[in-house]
């Protein structure tokens, strides 16, 4: 009878989070955030992040860096903010409505780079944690946008980004990058923003790798197939999901820098940088049509300014554009705007 009981106390304490759960979170975040920082602007080489610091009146607030005109970096940021209030916006509590009713707390640290050249992606980053209550989860991910995309960076991209997952569970590289491919989708367009990565959302103690069962999910879907297939990742407790969260974070700058650095010193001209500047367009339109982030900070009120910091300094739209057949743009529609298995990617000379 003892053992039993000690039993059904490990499991009510492994589904709830531990009594310093905000404060660890949000060092580690901020911590990314000082990482980050750090490492683009010696990869920039003359780039500096300036600093701005906000309050929000309901609760929390943040710290905004962008770099604008670098060496590498046309213009980036690097954000991180902590909120809280009495109520989660609809965004959120169509996915989780046992959230309805308690306070909240949430934090976050969200990256956009855009470069000046175009043969270096822009990438975009985003982790983050929320409580209501009871209930907690984190979410996350990482994807790249290529214009004129080489296979040997997205390989490497992916392959960097597997590696991290595979320390914790090796279901979740394949389960994050399905479900990346499927959020990171313009259905407007019937392409993907990019090559992918990673993306994951209502991580918790449910073990549910794509949680099917929230409202407003699919469960006819890759991600869904595949989660399905796997079932519940039994026994995760909050200490996992932030040691995993942890690791991703610490992926980006190995995942990322070497291919701006390789890509770096590329010649390019006009018509590299109108199709770059084209292609930013579909930036633009997933960020205020679908993203997740962009909607929470609009509904919770957050600061305008870091919110849409994501957006690129520059963009053109074209009306009724088609690549030429057999040229680098078209490939990027035919390749690498569709789902593919970059880790087992066969390269030449490998």
């Amino acid at each position: 009878m003892t053992a039993f009981f000690t039993s059904e106390a490990a499991i009510v304490d492994n589904a709830l989070p531990p009594s310093d759960s905000r404060e660890r979170v949000s060092q580690l975040l901020r911590n990314l955030q000082d990482e980050i920082c750090s490492g683009l602007e010696q990869a920039d080489g003359t780039g500096k992040f300036r600093e701005d610091s906000w309050v929000r009146e309901e609760g929390g607030g943040g710290r905004s860096r962008v770099l604008r005109d670098g060496n590498m970096i046309e213009q980036g940021g690097v954000n991180f903010s902590e909120v809280w209030g009495k109520d989660l916006p609809p965004s959120i509590l169509v996915q989780r409505p046992e959230a309805a009713g308690h306070g909240f707390y949430a934090t976050g640290t969200s990256m956009v780079l855009h470069p000046r050249n175009p043969y270096i992606p822009t990438v975009h980053l985003n982790y983050r944690y929320f409580e209501a209550g009871s209930v907690w989860w984190f979410g996350g991910g990482i994807d790249l946008t290529p214009y004129y995309p080489f296979a040997e960076d997205v390989v490497h991209f992916h392959r960097t980004l597997k590696q991290a997952c595979d320390a914790h569970d090796p279901h979740y590289y394949p389960a994050f990058k399905l479900w990346c491919d499927e959020y990171f989708y313009l259905k407007h367009r019937n392409e993907t923003r990019g090559v992918g990565g990673l993306f994951f959302d209502y991580q918790d103690n449910q073990g549910k790798l794509y949680p099917i069962s929230y409202p407003g999910s699919h469960s006819d879907t890759p991600a869904a197939h595949y989660s399905q297939s796997v079932g519940d990742v039994q026994g995760r407790s909050w200490e996992d999901i932030f040691a995993f969260v942890k690791d991703c974070g610490k992926a980006f700058l190995p995942a990322y820098v070497p291919i701006a650095e390789r890509r770096q010193a590329t010649e390019y001209g006009d018509r590299q940088r109108n199709f770059q500047l084209y292609r930013r367009g579909r930036y633009v339109e997933f960020n205020l049509v679908y993203d997740r982030g962009t909607i929470f900070g609009l509904q919770t009120n957050g600061r305008t300014e870091s919110i849409l910091m994501s957006l690129p300094p520059l963009v053109r739209w074209e009306y009724g554009y088609e690549p030429e057949p057999n040229t680098p743009e078209a490939d990027l529609y035919t390749t690498f705007l569709k789902p593919q298995d970059w880790v087992n990617w066969t390269l030449p000379n490998s």
